[in-house]
């Protein structure tokens, strides 16, 4: 039984599986990696993020609201900071495969709204 915090990972990390797949359709093993790159750096943020959001929950007196304003700043910043560290580690990036693979990923979130848990 997943929680309301982790229905969005969860469904992110079947979005980044099939953008993965279609990165190996459309673009080879190089776009398949790519792809799974550019989903990672949406989903290992939103993990984080769900993970921090259940410890503030659970914390009797905590403030849910700055919880949840502060950790969406430090999940944007992370995102960015996996992007740089993919074009670092990893130049031979097909970046098209890497754009595809995080906006299949991001599409899971409206999708979570639509899933009955």
């Amino acid at each position: 039984m997943f929680t309301p915090f982790l229905k969005p990972v969860a469904l992110q990390i079947a979005a980044m599986l099939l953008g993965a797949a279609l990165g190996a359709v459309l673009f080879g093993s190089r776009g398949a990696l790519s792809a799974l790159l550019g989903g990672l750096s949406i989903t290992l943020p939103t993990a984080f993020f769900a993970w921090r959001l259940i410890q503030v929950a659970r914390r009797p007196g905590a403030s849910h609201v700055n919880a949840f304003f502060i950790g969406e700043a430090i999940k944007i910043a992370s995102v960015a900071g996996i992007l740089v560290l993919v074009r670092l580690l990893f130049p031979e990036a097909h970046w098209g495969a890497v754009v595809m693979g995080l906006i299949i990923t991001l599409q899971a979130n409206f999708f979570a709204l639509l899933v009955k848990h």
